[in-house]
């Protein structure tokens, strides 16, 4: 796919820019094993101008607030202690940090590795990881996105995450499981509809074994280096996790789904009948079908288009 932008005025990049795109060899590799390590997409001010916004946040500022409460919606409060921190739809509710995801570098990197022309924003995730080694809500079990995506026609999703400084092994950063994009499932859970928070940690674990087997390949586990305005890339198939924060600091990052422009939302039931729903649901708008609309602006804005 051509990167180019002639037909929007709002998706360019600079020379500079386009020197920071992946390489073919670089979508091969990502193809191959699921996740990707960019060059510095991110300056270091616009890093830096994330966490000192995350820390306004935190103590309470807002540009607007979601007009409804979704039913599993992520939303940290102060009250709740010093636990691992996640707050969803932080794009939305924040302008500054929503200017700085919206970078069309970032977006652009996302549509290469995907093989799409339009990438939007499908959630975000504002992630405060304690410096505290014995928090069980540090650990991140194994679990890959599309399980809790179950609405979504794409399989062509892909997550950014996005630290707010150097992240290595010892802040428990995100860790893959190279290749895992590929792998046959053993069944059809319909418990894989549910978010990991909901699952039980022993359950995940076995089932990255399970399936491990039944594809007849051994887990490798590949811990993601991350250095200051570097993103790490991955599969919505790719299983991935993360362990505890064992340095003297907060591990301080956003988790950004992305979605394909062709990805569009479908009813899931699972076996006994239920309905699976996502949080965006009660808050897009509808399409002609009178479904929820996941190409919504306000929640859901493009971050690249190509011709």
């Amino acid at each position: 796919m051509t990167v180019s932008s002639e037909d929007s005025p709002l998706f360019t990049l600079t020379d500079a820019e386009r020197e920071l795109l992946p390489t073919d060899d670089d979508i091969i590799a990502y193809q191959e094993h699921g996740w990707y390590l960019s060059k510095k997409i991110f300056t270091d001010e616009e890093i830096d101008t994330l966490e000192a916004a995350s820390e306004r946040y935190y103590a309470g500022h807002r540009d607007r607030t979601l007009p409804v409460r979704p039913p599993k919606l992520a939303s940290w409060k102060p009250e709740d202690g010093p636990v691992q921190r996640h707050n969803d739809y932080i794009h939305y509710e924040d302008d500054t940090i929503g200017r700085i995801l919206g970078k069309p570098l970032l977006g652009a990197t996302a549509a290469l590795l995907a093989g799409a022309r339009e990438i939007r924003v499908f959630q975000s995730t504002l992630i405060f990881k304690p410096p505290r080694p014995e928090e069980t809500s540090n650990i991140v079990p194994w679990h890959f996105d599309r399980h809790y995506w179950a609405n979504s026609t794409s399989e062509r999703m892909l997550t950014a995450f996005i630290p707010f400084h150097d992240c290595g092994e010892e802040m428990g950063t995100i860790t893959m499981v190279d290749g895992s994009h590929r792998w046959k499932e053993t069944s059809a859970n319909d418990q894989t509809s549910l978010h990991f928070a909901e699952r039980d940690r022993d359950q995940l674990d076995d089932m990255l074994t399970e399936n491990a087997a039944f594809n007849g390949v051994e887990v490798r586990k590949v811990a993601m280096d991350i250095p200051k305005g570097h993103v790490s890339f991955h599969h919505c198939l790719t299983y991935h996790g993360s362990g505890a924060n064992r340095s003297d600091r907060p591990r301080r990052a956003i988790s950004f789904h992305l979605q394909d422009g062709e990805n569009r939302y479908r009813p899931f039931t699972r076996s006994d009948g239920s309905e699976v729903h996502y949080n965006h649901d009660v808050l897009v708008r509808r399409d002609a079908q009178g479904r929820p609309d996941y190409a919504d602006p306000r929640y859901c804005p493009v971050l690249w288009r190509s011709s």
